[in-house]
């Protein structure tokens, strides 16, 4: 797998596994933990150096996307989880009646990005019946985090620890733990109407995944026993995560491919007798978790040494994410909160000619206006990521150069805000519909597609632009 191909992986991918997550192309460079932020001026007209007349002025700002997005911007009180929750009424209205609520992220390791998560998800829960919380982590993850939320099983630092490795080790932080810890209090006071975790990704399959096919089969299909037993046949983990992911990822193409045969038959196998009655539940839940061990197979069996076998990866990996988040909230009926990168929730790809279609695009097309897309962006501050070096580093940027999505954004007279880009004044659409540059930070730094170009308007439905952030707290 040459350097390129695994650069577009730990960028664009983000799947488990340290061997993925090497440096990016020599050419970009790297800003310095410790550059300076200079303070920014007052918004001001971009003609402000030219004398002109009072009402040319006024006209002109009028006419400036800025100031039509401040006579629609609601400003948030605090970007933090805790206390009043009335600044989020205006955010509440936009949601409406979303069944699917996709929020993004400009970086994957920014405090403000997740806190603002959290306590949007809070408000979601508390004012719109909002029931689960999906992350682009693994489906067996959800399952084991699900155990700790609704019973109290297992040690949610132990939990974190095991699952969130390789480069999901970015949800490893205080501040997802602190969510994790609020939901799980909620659900003690709520045990009749929980709140639940969603892994919507296929990086990896753990071992729960295998022994509730396996409980499945032999309480309601013994007579598939054997022949499950024998196409899963060393593929249970009985390492850890990582480990797990290194070693199945330097196994030969021709034996990746042959695996993902092997759970595909025994998906085809589960298939030719559908639960019914009484049955037809834990049928369903079998069938998903031999489908998400199949996802994760077949993600593995692209060729990433060809430039089209890791775009058809790419596509795959958005696709499954938007199938397993679409399964879950249709066959639970749960309202969800999509959290992911600003890159997977958009409704149209930032890099197309890496990743045709993203998950936010899928869950448009089969949910139509029951998904909602919000992009969260910000105009400068810190971030943990992959340096060249392979290791985590704290990276700083400065504020937005003029003519970005960010520097605009930020002109905007309030501090931290949301907008609803779907019901923006005329003088703001055109800004709205034409590319400008926005930050697109991933798994490593510099990566290839920091810094695309996108439409604002055809991306998201909301944005949540954010002054400053600061890098997230790291556990581990």
């Amino acid at each position: 797998m040459n350097n390129t191909h695994k650069a577009l992986l730990a960028a664009l991918l983000v799947p488990l596994g340290a061997t993925l997550a090497i440096a990016p192309a020599t050419s970009a460079a790297i800003p310095t933990a410790s550059a300076a932020i200079p303070s920014v001026p007052p918004a001001a007209s971009a003609s402000a150096a030219t004398p002109v007349g009072l009402e040319e002025a006024t006209a002109a700002a009028f006419r400036s996307p800025e100031a039509a997005l401040d006579r629609v911007a609601h400003p948030l009180r605090t970007t933090e989880p805790r206390g009043n929750l009335a600044d989020l009424r205006p955010f509440g209205r936009m949601v409406g009646d979303a069944r699917v609520v996709g929020l993004g992220e400009a970086t994957h390791s920014s405090h403000e990005f997740f806190t603002v998560k959290h306590r949007v998800f809070r408000y979601l829960v508390q004012e719109k019946g909002f029931r689960a919380f999906a992350l682009e982590a693994p489906w067996s993850t959800g399952l084991r985090l699900n155990d700790y939320l609704l019973r109290g099983q297992g040690d949610l630092k132990q939990i974190m620890d095991e699952e969130f490795q390789g480069t999901y080790r970015w949800w490893n932080n205080t501040e997802y733990r602190d969510l994790l810890q609020w939901m799980r209090a909620y659900n003690v006071k709520h045990p009749k109407d929980p709140v639940r975790f969603v892994g919507d990704d296929g990086g990896f399959a753990g071992p729960e995944l295998y022994d509730k096919v396996s409980a499945y089969a032999a309480k309601a299909r013994p007579e598939l026993t054997r022949q499950l037993t024998e196409l899963y046949r060393g593929l249970r983990p009985t390492t850890d995560a990582e480990t797990y992911v290194n070693d199945y990822l330097a196994k030969p193409l021709a034996e990746r491919k042959k695996l993902a045969q092997r759970t595909g038959r025994a998906v085809q196998l589960l298939r030719q007798r559908p639960g019914t009655g009484a049955e037809a539940d834990a049928y369903a839940w079998a069938l998903q978790h031999a489908t998400a061990i199949h996802q994760m197979t077949t993600l593995y069996a692209f060729d990433f040494d060809d430039p089209q076998g890791t775009t058809d990866a790419m596509l795959y990996r958005d696709r499954i994410m938007a199938e397993n988040v679409a399964w879950w909230q249709q066959r639970t009926g749960d309202k969800i909160v999509l959290a992911a990168h600003n890159a997977h929730v958009a409704l149209k790809t930032y890099a197309p000619d890496h990743y045709p279609k993203v998950q936010g695009d899928f869950l448009r097309e089969k949910l139509g206006g029951g998904y909602l897309s919000v992009g969260l962006t910000f105009d400068r501050g810190s971030f943990n990521a992959f340096g060249r070096d392979r290791g985590v580093h704290r990276f700083t940027v400065n504020p937005s150069a003029p003519g970005t999505t960010e520097h605009t954004l930020d002109r905007v007279r309030y501090r931290d805000y949301l907008v609803d880009l779907r019901n923006a004044p005329a003088q703001a659409r055109a800004w709205l519909a034409a590319p400008h540059t926005v930050k697109n930070i991933g798994a490593t730094y510099p990566g290839i597609a920091d810094a695309p170009q996108i439409r604002l308007a055809k991306s998201h439905d909301v944005v949540i632009h954010l002054q400053r952030v600061e890098a997230a707290r790291m556990l581990k």
